[in-house]
C-alpha cells in the first residue's frame, strides 16, 4: 500500500469517476448495461460504502443496516406524497430521517460491542420490519407497501402550479428519474459519497475510527472516550443507507417492509467482505458483483444453457447443462456462495486483496535489462 497524498487521491477519484460514468460502455460486453441494473449497482454501492465506514473502518459489524434502507425508502415516498415529486426534497428527507433513526438505535446498541452489538442491531432491524409490516400500517401500508396515489396532496407542486394527469413520476426539474437519467443521478451521488468516504478515511476522525478498530480497549485505558466517535460513525453509516433507500424510491416510487428484512442486512455484509472491508472501492465492487449475480445469473435457465453449449456434441452438451444448471437460475445463490467461500479462504481481504497481489507481482517483476545486470554483477 502506498501512502496517500492529495495528488494520488485526486487521481484515484478521477479514475473512479471515469469508471462509474462509463458503465454503459464497459458493461455492455457482459450483458449488464441496462439502466435499471446500473441504477442498482450505484445505489447498493452507496449502501456498501456507508456500511464500510462502520464495519471496515471502525470494526463494528451491524446486522441491522437494512432498517435504515427501509426507513429511507418510506421517508422518500412520503416526501413524494406530501411535498413534491422532485427527488431533491425526497433524498434530503430520507437522509435526515435515517440519520435520526440511526442515532436512536446507535445510542442503545453501542452500549455493547462485539457479537452483542451485532445481535442488538439485528434485533432492532427485525423489530423495525415487524412494526412496518403489521403495526404501523397507517404509515407503511403494511404488506402492500407504500405507493403514490391520485389524491396525494403534494403541496409544493400544487403551490407552484405543477399538475399531472394521473399518478406522476419522480423527477429532477422536469427530467424523469427513469432510464439513463435515473442512472446518472445515482452515479453522481455515488461519486459524491465515495469522495466523502475518502475524506473521512484521510481525516483525523478517520484515523480515530481505525484506532478504535485496532484496539478500542487500549484507547479506553488511556482515558480516550471513543463513544462519540463510534456513534458518529454509526449515524453517518445510517445516513448513507437512508440515501440508498431514498434513491430506490426515486427510481421506483414504492416502499415495502421487505427492504428491512435481515436478508437485506446480510447482503450488504457480503458485499463489503467480498469486495474488501476497510478499502474504499472494495465495497462498491462487491455490490456490483452480487447485483450482477442476482440479476444476470438468475435469468439463466436450461434453454439458455442449451443455446450456450449448442456448438458441442449432444452428449457433451447435455452433461454440461446438467452440471451447470444447479448454479444458475434459481440456484444463483449457490454460485455466489461458492465464490464467497473461495474469496474468504484464499483472499481474506476480498477482491481488492487479489487486485493488490496481481499489481504487486507485476510491479516487482524486474525488466530484462535488470535481470541481465543482476546476472553479471560480481558477488561480494
Amino acid at each position: 500500500m502506498h501512502a496517500s497524498t492529495p495528488s494520488r487521491d485526486l487521481v484515484y477519484l478521477a479514475v473512479f469517476t471515469l469508471v462509474v460514468l462509463t458503465m454503459p460502455i464497459w458493461l455492455e460486453p457482459i450483458g449488464a448495461a441496462y439502466p435499471n441494473l446500473m441504477q442498482r449497482f450505484a445505489i447498493y454501492g452507496i449502501f456498501a460504502i456507508g456500511f464500510n465506514i462502520l464495519f471496515g473502518m471502525t470494526g463494528y459489524l451491524s446486522f441491522g443496516h437494512a432498517a435504515f434502507l427501509g426507513v429511507g425508502s418510506y421517508a422518500a415516498v412520503w416526501s413524494f406524497k406530501l411535498l413534491s415529486m422532485n427527488v431533491i426534497p425526497a433524498v434530503l428527507f430520507a437522509v435526515l430521517v435515517a440519520g435520526a433513526f440511526a442515532a436512536i438505535i446507535g445510542y442503545v446498541s453501542l452500549k455493547r460491542s462485539g457479537i452483542y452489538f451485532s445481535i442488538l442491531t439485528l434485533a432492532f432491524a427485525q423489530m423495525s420490519y415487524n412494526l412496518a409490516y403489521s403495526v404501523f400500517t397507517p404509515i407503511t401500508n403494511g404488506e402492500t407497501g407504500l405507493q403514490l396515489a391520485l389524491q396525494d396532496p403534494r403541496v409544493i407542486d400544487r403551490a407552484l402550479g405543477i399538475e399531472a394527469r394521473g399518478i406522476p413520476s419522480p423527477g429532477l426539474f422536469g427530467v424523469e428519474m427513469s432510464g439513463y437519467s435515473g442512472f446518472y443521478l445515482c452515479a453522481v451521488l455515488l461519486i459524491l459519497c465515495f469522495f466523502l468516504a475518502m475524506r473521512i478515511d484521510r481525516s483525523p476522525f478517520g484515523m480515530v475510527l481505525k484506532a478504535i478498530k485496532s484496539n478500542q480497549t487500549r484507547m479506553g485505558y488511556t482515558g480516550f472516550n471513543t463513544r462519540p466517535y463510534t456513534l458518529t460513525a454509526f449515524i453517518i453509516s445510517g445516513m448513507y443507507a437512508g440515501l440508498a433507500g431514498g434513491l430506490l424510491a426515486a427510481t421506483d416510487p414504492l416502499a415495502g417492509a421487505e427492504r428491512m428484512q435481515w436478508t437485506a442486512s446480510g447482503e450488504v455484509v457480503l458485499m463489503t467482505i467480498l469486495g474488501g472491508a476497510g478499502t474504499l472501492v472494495g465495497p462498491v465492487i462487491g455490490a456490483g458483483v452480487i447485483k450482477y449475480f442476482e440479476n444476470i445469473f438468475s435469468a439463466f435457465h436450461e434453454a439458455k444453457l442449451h443455446a450456450a453449449f449448442a456448438f458441442l456434441p449432444d452428449g457433451l452438451e447435455n452433461v454440461l447443462v446438467t452440471i451447470t444448471a444447479p448454479f444458475v437460475g434459481e440456484g444463483w445463490h449457490l454460485t455466489l456462495g461458492v465464490v464467497f467461500m473461495l474469496i474468504v479462504i484464499f483472499l481474506p481481504g476480498g477482491l481488492m486483496e487479489g487486485a493488490q497481489r496481481i499489481y504487486g507481482m507485476f510491479r516487482r517483476r524486474p525488466s530484462a535489462g535488470q535481470r541481465a545486470a543482476d546476472k553479471f554483477q560480481p558477488a561480494e
